[in-house]
């Protein structure tokens, strides 16, 4: 059975694509983007399969 581990990461506006390039180097994959607490900028969500 596949295990994965989780991450959020708080998105900045004006550097998403560096930062979702960087985690994805990392060896995460996005899994979901979603508006970050009260509304206020972006929340990703990302996963990896554990080692």
């Amino acid at each position: 059975m596949t295990r994965w581990e989780y991450a959020t990461v708080p998105l900045i506006i004006h550097a998403t694509k560096q930062i979702l390039d960087q985690w994805g180097e990392d060896g995460w994959e996005l899994v979901q983007v979603v508006p970050g607490p009260d509304n206020n900028g972006l929340v990703a969500y990302l996963k990896r399969e554990k080692e």
